[in-house]
């Protein structure tokens, strides 16, 4: 046997511009497969690729004049790095078939062998995508849990201050780096824009805080795929779902859940969980949410509910326990965070169904101020409780109340002309 205990050969590829995406793609397999990457490329440039070989891993090699002298810089290098062997991979738009490449690699005596490709060319089928931000205690474990059911395991970490990167690296995930902290709306964006990049069908997106379980990864799965729908929610309120929510979290919760089904009027379903962070996500609705503008914070996941509500996408619910004793939960002060999470559902809810959500309002607090205004005018009501305090608030509601009467109409004329384009 040649190759070395928990020590596999390296994929060695030589890469080009115009087969950026191709070259992410061989990098995350091999890496999934445990494999080292080394990357070169010919002299004249390959920008694009190399920067995706620098942000998943790869080893990038010097530049050489021509493919035969890239291959002996990869072996060069190959040697000097003590891999037992190298296993040269040339179309990149096919898959290798690292079963027989290992077979052949055990049983040949040379140093360097070519890939083998898959009879069967079918893209990368599903990947895990975890936002991340300072999860360097609990993200091996979750890495490693959701590795017993996808190849690839993708961790965009936000900028973080502490080891997150190299520990997730380490437990064999794909890892991509933002220089600065851009929320978790802006880490969500990154995970739809690589799994676009890599052609997936199937992304699911969890925590990194270990507040998801990973084994339910497959039923989210089964769900999307019996079905049909874009989007597919682990949800803490289904029949099935064993959550101990604490009183505040429910009570705040059902308040954002019942504001962003009033504002996504007809069509879907009520989606019980409108917070849960823990989703399946198809090809198509990936392909849509990547170019979609997205909040930066935590209202991303309205954000992409009313996304899916614009574009009729069906949203199904599968029960799943998210836990709230583990050691390294989210940091975000839950009263803060429930107040930007209405505050962005009025908005939304007010633009959508203007005449329910600010017109009936509007028109009742119109109708109170003037018919009390008047009362006060007239000498309906006792001098007692008569002052010029009470009439001026009684003006003030009348004029708010046709104020936001005066919004609805406004935006419900927005909403016309939207819908007859």
């Amino acid at each position: 046997m040649r190759s070395e205990p928990n020590k596999k050969p390296a994929i060695g590829v030589i890469v080009a511009d115009e087969y950026a995406d191709e070259t992410a793609r061989v990098i995350l397999r091999a890496h999934s497969h445990g494999h080292p990457v080394l990357v070169t490329h010919r002299a004249g440039g390959a920008g694009e690729a190399l920067t995706f070989a620098t942000q998943l891993g790869a080893r990038v090699v010097p530049p050489e004049a021509s493919d035969d002298s890239a291959a002996k810089a990869l072996i060069e290098e190959c040697r000097r790095l003590d891999y037992p062997g190298l296993i040269i991979h040339n179309d990149l738009e096919k898959r290798i078939d690292y079963d027989r490449a290992l077979v052949e690699f055990e049983e040949s005596a040379a140093y360097v062998v070519h890939a083998k490709i898959k009879a069967d060319e079918t893209r990368t089928d599903t990947i895990v995508g975890i936002p991340a931000y300072n999860e360097g205690d609990s993200i091996a474990s979750i890495v490693s849990a959701a590795r017993e059911y996808v190849d690839t395991v993708l961790v965009v970490d936000d900028g973080s201050t502490d080891d997150t990167a190299d520990v997730a690296r380490s437990a064999g995930a794909t890892v991509f780096e933002h220089r600065q902290n851009l929320g978790y709306g802006g880490a969500l964006k990154t995970v739809f824009r690589r799994a676009l990049k890599w052609d997936v069908d199937h992304l699911v997106i969890l925590d990194g805080d270990g507040q998801h379980d990973p084994a339910d990864i497959p039923r989210l799965l089964e769900r999307q795929r019996d079905t049909g729908a874009e989007i597919v929610v682990g949800s803490r309120f289904s029949p099935d779902s064993n959550t101990m929510l604490p009183v505040y979290r429910r009570i705040g919760l059902w308040v954002v859940n019942t504001l962003v089904n009033v504002s996504m009027r007809g069509g879907n379903a009520a989606v019980r969980d409108t917070q849960s962070g823990f989703r399946a996500y198809n090809a198509r609705a990936i392909r849509s949410l990547a170019t979609e503008p997205l909040g930066d914070h935590m209202d991303a996941s309205i954000d992409v509910l009313y996304h899916a509500h614009r574009h009729g996408y069906r949203i199904e619910e599968v029960g799943t326990t998210i836990r709230y004793d583990v050691d390294n939960a989210s940091s975000h002060n839950p009263i803060v965070h429930g107040l930007v999470l209405v505050k962005r559902a009025v908005e939304t809810a007010g633009f959508e169904r203007p005449n329910t959500v600010l017109g009936a309002p509007g028109f009742t607090a119109a109708l109170f101020g003037l018919v009390t205004t008047l009362f006060f005018l007239l000498g309906y009501v006792p001098p007692a409780y008569t002052s010029p305090l009470t009439v001026i608030l009684s003006a003030v509601v009348l004029l708010a109340g046709i104020t936001v009467c005066f919004r609805a109409v406004v935006l419900g004329a927005v909403n016309t002309n939207r819908e007859h384009r």
